[in-house]
């Protein structure tokens, strides 16, 4: 963030507020931020100076400074343009000055906007507005003898009523760009609209999928997000028509109370305004905001889904570095196996036939491999034919040619099509075939879910809902915090990570990232954090904010390998040094760490935030705060939709949790849907209170709808 904390400090306050904080915790985030540290270096490493603040408000920080920067930035440039046209009076200035939202300070220069010509625009040009002002102020006690006044044939202005027609135009403009007049209206509409959709005509059939929403109504206020970015997609895709409004007759009323005096002769003509304002001006600019406003609320709860399962899917449990064999499920085609070490390296591929006369020969060659690499693990993709290459690997378990405890997991394969065809890829393995690296990706989800998924577009990963309806904008930031905060909170071992995974280290990117691994590929790996101010153009700032979530196991100094900050490493010392022992003593006797009275090392800049931080860590350094790898086993014999029945119980894996619901994996190709109501026996606002991507849960199938490709199930009773 680029921000100037100077420009920013008038809006400290505001922040605090909002956000229920002290402005010194806000100040010194902000001033962390525009001094280049990273929203993870600040959370995990300046506790003191946040008053422990988290990730999320660190970032809820950073973001309202860039709108409210932005706003600042909006106001400085409409002053600027009504100075510029001589528009600027002291009291609109003012006015400017203290608007406190984006639609109050646009609402106050819409007037002054420039425009294209308008109906209010051609009448002034006639001369009419003297005439407008007469009947807008009543001062006018016969608008139409007055107006008669200014018929004008050389203008164009032939009659009386032709006067008040364009008079009209120019009132019904002046309340459409009413300040007060349209925050009333905005208020208004927020509350009462209602958003209706039906289905275009001709294009019930077509647009089945959205029969749902084929005559829907519902009020504004309470849609929910999902079923917001539903409707509109259908409407983009040309099968809804969607409008948006509250009662017209009570909106229509509402401004005839603020600018209609009863009984005065002007009265009914501004009343005539009143109405062609609202449904010419007033009404389709409101509809629009309040789309907008809907839009957006829809696309934030729906970035909040994404992430939050984007964030369970990095964070899944890693079998660790383990002798993998993978395979990549296909019938037709053949299964694709390779063979991994411990880091991922492919040692072999080949390809077996789970079909017809070549099963012997498959099973000859997953034994033989078995044996010649040493495998401790098989992953299967869980794509099309997974089920079946499960079953026959634990049938050439039930023969003895494989041992019956080896672990077999499937695994999600969603996106790995897209990162065997992606550049990096292709820079890994550039000599073998898409179908080679997509099988070895299988391979390394399971040995470390987050060092591979890193490679891929977030939004590929099969875990969003309409992610490609939200703006894309929002939606990458939201993912790469996410992503980043991940990898920051596991920790990066820097003499195996790809760049891939190093770029989403606390300060570096994607150029230090690559000169690290190259640094490393040219001189060997790293034995110490300190050899890292070698690398190109990796400077003190950048060190400073990546060595501690940067780990060198087998180093000389143990806490190397730890999230213990260099920056603190003399005090771990000073630790080591007053108890008479070595930091290896410390690290390995927690007899001796239980002596540490962490009291007598708090500082004007140490803390016993971090003080606590650095006990944990010597207690097990470099600790991995993902949960173990479960297995999960599908029922046998439970292979296809048409294998299910109402009442049965599965075992299965939740692959994804929306706004409505969750989707659970039963082995059966397709997942089903565990709705909202049906996830526990109590009300849930959130699914994600209940279940969490990649969680193993109990299910019953409710129902079986071919036609329809949908499976309900329930996690109730």
């Amino acid at each position: 963030m680029n921000t100037p904390v100077a420009n920013i400090t008038p809006n400290l306050s505001l922040i605090a507020n909002e956000l229920s904080l002290s402005i010194t915790q806000v100040r010194a985030t902000v001033q962390l931020l525009a001094e280049g540290s990273t929203v993870p270096f600040i959370a995990r490493y300046r506790k003191e100076a946040t008053g422990s603040l988290d990730e999320v408000l660190i970032a809820r920080i950073r973001d309202r400074v860039e709108e409210l920067d932005a706003f600042d930035k909006r106001r400085a440039a409409i002053i600027k343009s009504l100075e510029e046209r001589g528009l600027l009076s002291d009291q609109l200035k003012h006015s400017i000055s203290r608007a406190s939202t984006v639609n109050e300070l646009e609402d106050l220069y819409l007037p002054y906007r420039p425009k294209r010509r308008t109906r209010a625009t051609v009448a002034r040009e006639k001369g009419l507005e003297q005439l407008a002002q007469r009947i807008f102020s009543f001062t006018s006690k016969d608008p139409l003898a007055d107006a008669a006044g200014f018929v004008n044939v050389d203008k164009a202005v032939n009659s009386a009523d032709e006067a008040l027609s364009g008079a009209r135009d120019i009132i019904a403009e002046w309340i459409s760009e009413d300040a007060p007049a349209r925050a009333d209206m905005r208020s208004y509409w927020s509350q009462r609209s209602t958003i209706r959709s039906i289905v275009v005509r001709g294009k019930d059939t077509d647009g089945a999928k959205y029969s749902d929403y084929f005559d829907w109504n519902e009020p504004v206020k309470s849609v929910p997000s999902h079923r917001t970015l539903a409707i509109l997609r259908g409407e983009n895709e040309g099968y809804l028509n969607v409008s948006l409004s509250p009662p017209a007759e009570e909106a229509i009323g509402r401004l005839e109370h603020r600018f209609v005096t009863k009984g005065d002769p002007a009265g009914e003509q501004i009343k005539l305004a009143v109405q062609d304002g609202y449904k010419r001006l007033l009404a389709p600019s409101m509809e629009t905001e309040i789309r907008n406003d809907l839009k957006a609320r829809a696309d934030t709860e729906a970035i909040k889904v994404f992430a939050s399962n984007v964030r369970e899917l990095l964070l899944a449990p890693p079998l660790g570095q383990k002798r993998v064999l993978a395979i990549d499920p296909g019938l037709r085609t053949g299964c694709k196996v390779v063979c991994l070490d411990q880091q991922g390296a492919m040692l072999h591929h080949d390809v077996i036939y789970l079909l017809g006369s070549s099963t012997t020969e498959a099973e000859s060659k997953l034994a033989a491999l078995y044996e010649k690499y040493k495998v401790e693990a098989i992953a299967i993709g869980n794509g099309t034919g997974g089920r079946e290459a499960t079953a026959f690997v634990r049938q050439i378990m039930d023969g003895r040619r494989l041992p019956k405890d080896l672990p077999v997991v499937a695994v999600n394969e969603s996106g790995a099509s897209i990162y065997s065809a992606s550049d990096v890829a292709r820079e890994e393995f550039p000599d073998h075939d898409i179908t080679v690296r997509g099988a070895v990706s299988i391979g390394r989800r399971l040995v470390d879910p987050l060092a591979e998924l890193v490679k891929l577009d977030p939004r590929s990963v099969g875990v969003g809902q309409y992610q490609h309806d939200v703006d894309q904008t929002a939606l990458k930031k939201s993912l790469d915090d996410v992503v980043m905060t991940c990898v920051n909170s596991v920790g990066v071992e820097v003499n195996t990570a790809s760049k891939q995974l190093l770029m989403y280290v606390s300060g570096l990117g994607p150029q230090l990232a690559a000169s690290i691994v190259e640094h490393r590929n040219s001189n060997g790996p790293f034995s110490s954090r300190d050899q890292l101010k070698k690398v190109k153009r990796l400077g003190q700032k950048a060190f400073e904010q990546a060595a501690g979530f940067l780990r060198i196991r087998g180093a000389d100094n143990p806490l190397d390998a730890s999230a213990v900050h260099p920056e603190s490493y003399h005090i771990v010392k000073k630790m080591a040094d007053d108890l008479g022992c070595s930091i290896k003593d410390l690290v390995n006797s927690d007899k001796l760490r239980q002596k540490i009275e962490l009291n007598k090392y708090v500082s004007d800049k140490l803390g016993l935030p971090t003080l606590q931080d650095i006990l944990e860590e010597l207690d097990k350094p470099g600790r991995d705060p993902r949960q173990r790898l479960e297995q999960i086993t599908f029922a046998e014999g439970i292979n296809k939709p048409e294998d299910l029945q109402p009442g049965m119980k599965l075992d299965g894996v939740v692959t994804n949790v929306t706004a409505f619901g969750a989707f659970v994996d039963i082995g059966v190709h397709q997942d089903g849907l565990v709705h909202i109501s049906q996830l526990a026996d109590r009300f849930v606002k959130d699914p994600h209170t209940v279940v969490k991507v990649n969680q193993k849960v109990r299910v019953t199938v409710v129902s079986v709808d071919p036609d329809r490709k949908r499976i309900a199930l329930t996690m109730r009773g």
